[in-house]
């Protein structure tokens, strides 16, 4: 029996898997579910517009119990809109909501928010406000260090000062700042350089907030180094690339019982929830197509990833198809 009280625990924002538009649905949430238990888990963002349409809440809500610890990203710069959408996501059971002020994409930035909300401080407050008091939900905010020519250290620290006094519980920090003219959202990424130093610094001014460092945290052992800094580490592309790499989180970071976690240990897990997913109508490749990133560095992975897309993106496809790829990662030792 698990000995370790609620109290006791490491909160789970120690480690996070960032949301990524295209990639954290709840497939793949599954997926990392199967490989730490204890790690905070995002939506994609969802536009708070959007939830006024009610035939589209299940679809851009819905979730499986295994999903918590479970946040809701929305975007948006509407008070009310969010306050709205704040209201839906503790009623759908979301351990919290997270406001996105980190996302560059010109379609984005069209609808005035994400990363060029950097530039209106008091408009994000009014947001949180608005958030904070719509539920019980923790309200967090993930944003970069900087955009553009808005890029000092004290423009950062009073940005973070007055979402905090609107009531913000967390700052996930993306450790670049956003060019939001001349670059795209994946250049954002790579191309303005990493500034750890400049997050850490961020916290070292502001002990008294829980500050997050995001961006260019490739391993577990990164993860660990960042947390002798910050109060927690958000992965995102690494995880989605490599998910396996990350099974070792729930023993360095909460201090679980080591375990081993094989690939086919990953896929057997996840039939439950296909099943699922195919009786509501879905297609199997919908879990597939995250799949593929689960074998890698080993002889024969080529053969496997290609076998598996080739067969889960067929029409009809089904169970037969996850049982007969994992029996081949048994035969493989995998």
């Amino acid at each position: 029996m698990d000995s370790l009280t609620d109290a006791d625990r490491e909160p789970p924002w120690r480690f996070s898997v960032a949301p990524m538009l295209d990639c954290t649905d709840r497939h793949f949430r599954q997926l990392m579910r199967q490989i730490s238990r204890r790690s905070l888990l995002y939506s994609e963002m969802v536009v708070a517009q959007a939830l006024h349409h009610s035939n589209r809440r299940e679809r851009l809500l819905g979730f499986d119990p295994e999903e918590h610890p479970i946040v809701l990203q929305v975007g948006g710069d509407d008070p009310q809109l969010l306050a709205e959408a704040t209201r839906m996501a503790a009623d759908w059971g979301y351990d919290e909501i997270n406001l996105n002020v980190g996302c560059p994409s010109p379609r984005v930035q069209a609808g005035n928010f994400g990363a060029c909300l950097m530039a209106e401080p008091e408009r994000v407050a009014q947001c949180v406000e608005a958030m904070v008091s719509a539920s019980d939900r923790p309200v967090t905010v993930k944003h970069r260090v900087g955009i553009d020519d808005l890029d000092s250290d004290d423009l950062l620290t009073a940005f973070v000062d007055r979402v905090a006094d609107a009531g913000a519980s967390r700052f996930s920090v993306h450790a670049r700042k956003a060019w939001l003219e001349g670059l795209d959202p994946k250049q954002n990424r790579t191309i303005p350089p990493l500034q750890h130093d400049r997050v850490i610094a961020l916290k070292a001014r502001r002990p008294q907030l829980t500050i997050e460092l995001n961006g260019g945290l490739d391993t577990p052992e990164q993860c660990l180094d960042a947390l002798q800094h910050c109060d927690g580490a958000m992965v995102g592309r690494a995880a989605y690339a490599h998910p396996l790499r990350w099974a070792s989180v729930d023993t360095l970071i909460y201090g679980d019982a080591p375990q081993t976690v094989r690939a086919s240990d990953v896929l057997i897990g996840l039939i439950p929830h296909a099943e699922r997913h195919l009786q509501r109508g879905g297609r199997l490749w919908d879990i597939g197509r995250h799949l593929v990133q689960l074998v890698e560095g080993v002889p024969g992975a080529r053969h496997w990833r290609r076998d598996l897309g080739q067969k889960a993106q067929r029409s009809g496809a089904d169970l037969t198809v996850l049982e007969a790829s994992a029996r081949q990662l048994i035969d493989a030792g995998l």
